[in-house]
């Protein structure tokens, strides 16, 4: 017995963890056979068993496999409730599967114990870390101002899991979908979720297509090793579509709450675990996983050439549509996702699954390619839209246009069509969001917009009324900013100028339909370069 004790200790410390689980087993199977005989050394085979399942404890959390742990860590404190290493270990598999409540349980009865006051420094530590956690996870005071200012250097910030003022619900557009319970203004988080598994690579270029492949496997092995190992998770998995639209109008409608961690294992863990067969296991993640691009990269502090794909289950409960009204960031292994137009109350949440500052032909392209039509507001009005044949040679002027053609005679031809088609309203906004490739060249030219100026609306009013249809984008702010550089309000002239409080404000509404409000006003400052 001293001996395999001796071996598995050695094998923990090495961090050979599959091996030394397979030593403490034996350890546990040995004491249980001689307590049960009533050994007379029964007090001494006692302590060995709870050190031996808080071990084996150990090397489970090592390995990820959390259910077996705690199980273990629960072997252990019904020998002795008071076990300090167990404690410690419990509480910090809960605190990384986010359960922030029951992990302060834990790390307060630790506090409690005789081996607390040589062990105060790193019980107290995750105290602190397990308030800050909670506190973030009720209220979702997210703040990641200094890493933006420190240039993204060192690790990312630690985020909490956290979901706001939303439910779920069957949606008109497609299968289920998230809704908003009240009214958000632009920028206003709505949820905060980790991965359930991500992976990520520097990606050049002319990288191949099997440089791709090993991340989309590499990925695959980790979604399918988290799923064996809990099979709550495994349930949740199973009940995302795998893209068929017959199975998509059947499913189940879930319960907001158990995308809450504290909720989580005791909800969807006592339900019948489902099978997770590798060819539906495919087809979910294909329909599903969300891929990490330079964009989601900016907030990640890499470089251009980062790439990632992860599985973030809430965030694939939200539909598509090409007026988009939230947008995501990526921090760490965290999805953050805000308002990036204002939302009412009882209204889907929707994602942007491709560009949708394009005309109506190429969306329709690239939703093909995601396997579906899109039908939202958007599309339908440009399709009932009777003057299909000039807004398609004005498109295929934009899209042709390498330099010889004057993209202000574009814009100018467009406006001059709305006008005689009776286009007003949130219709102006769609149609400038889908040839916004042409105002935004004119907007970034001084010399077309000393040509036109008196013929097309300012800058302002067409980046109000884009931003109205289909939510904040990068390139939308970045018109308006160099509008106000030069003098004028967004590109039209006229304005109070780069100082004004107004266009100040209005700036710092728009970035924050972009980026959201986890940076405070000086960090999305720097963050967007504003002023240079």
């Amino acid at each position: 017995m001293e001996n395999l004790r001796s071996k598995a200790t050695e094998l923990l410390l090495r961090e050979e963890y599959k091996p030394s689980i397979q030593a403490y087993t034996q350890i546990i199977s040995l004491c249980q056979t001689r307590i049960a005989a009533k050994n007379p050394d029964g007090p001494h085979l006692n302590k060995l068993l709870c050190l031996s399942f808080s071990n084996r404890a150990e090397a489970r959390a090592r390995l990820s496999d959390h259910t077996l742990a705690l199980t273990d860590c629960e072997e252990a404190l019904r020998i002795d409730d008071s076990h300090f290493k167990t404690l410690v270990c419990k509480g910090k598999i809960l605190l990384s599967l986010n359960r922030y409540g029951a992990a302060l349980c834990c790390f307060n009865a630790a506090n409690l114990g005789p081996q607390a006051s040589e062990n105060s420094d790193l019980v107290n530590g995750f105290l602190e870390k397990c308030k800050r956690l909670e506190f973030l996870s009720r209220t979702g005071a997210f703040d990641i101002s200094e890493w933006v200012l420190s240039g993204f250097r060192g690790k990312s910030p630690e985020l909490a899991e956290y979901i706001g003022a939303l439910d779920i619900k069957k949606s008109e557009i497609s299968g289920r979908g998230l809704f908003a319970t009240k009214n958000v203004e632009s920028g206003t988080l709505l949820f905060v979720t980790k991965a359930v598994a991500v992976d990520r690579a520097i990606m050049p270029q002319d990288s191949g297509e099997n440089a791709h492949l090993v991340i989309w496997k590499n990925f695959v092995d980790k979604v399918s090793d988290a799923a064996g190992k809990c099979s709550g998770l495994t349930n949740l998995i199973w009940n995302l579509s795998s893209g068929e639209e017959d199975e998509e109008n059947t499913m189940e409608v879930p319960r907001i709450g158990i995308f809450r961690p504290e909720e989580f294992d005791t909800d969807s863990c006592k339900k019948k675990k489902k099978v997770l067969d590798m060819g539906r296991l495919l087809s979910i993640l294909d329909a599903n996983s969300f891929l990490e691009d330079s964009i989601s990269a900016k907030v990640l502090g890499k470089n251009a050439d980062y790439q990632g794909v992860g599985l973030w289950v809430l965030a694939s409960l939200i539909n598509h549509s090409c007026e988009p009204n939230v947008r995501r960031l990526h921090v760490g292994d965290h999805v953050v996702v805000h308002a990036s137009r204002d939302l009412r109350a009882g209204e889907e949440l929707t994602f942007a699954y491709f560009d949708v500052l394009s005309p109506l032909s190429k969306r329709r392209e690239m939703a093909r390619s995601w396997g579906f039509v899109c039908g939202c507001k958007r599309c339908k009005f440009e399709e009932n839209l009777g003057c299909k044949h000039e807004t398609r040679e004005m498109e295929i002027l934009m899209m042709g246009g390498k330099g010889g053609v004057d993209m202000g005679g574009v814009v100018y031809r467009l406006e001059e069509g709305m006008r005689r088609w009776g286009v007003r309203g949130r219709g102006k906004g769609y149609l400038r969001g889908s040839f916004w490739e042409a105002y935004s060249k004119v907007f970034g030219s001084e010399k077309v917009m000393r040509k036109w100026w008196r013929k097309i609306p300012e800058g302002e009013a067409v980046v109000d009324s884009v931003v109205d249809a289909v939510g904040s984008d990068e390139r939308v702010v970045k018109v308006y900013l160099e509008g106000l550089k030069r003098g004028g309000s967004g590109g039209g002239g006229g304005g109070g100028g780069i100082n004004g409080v107004v266009e100040m404000e209005k700036a710092m509404k728009l970035a924050r339909g972009v980026y959201g409000k986890v940076m405070k006003k000086h960090a999305l400052r720097s963050f967007i370069h504003f002023g240079e």
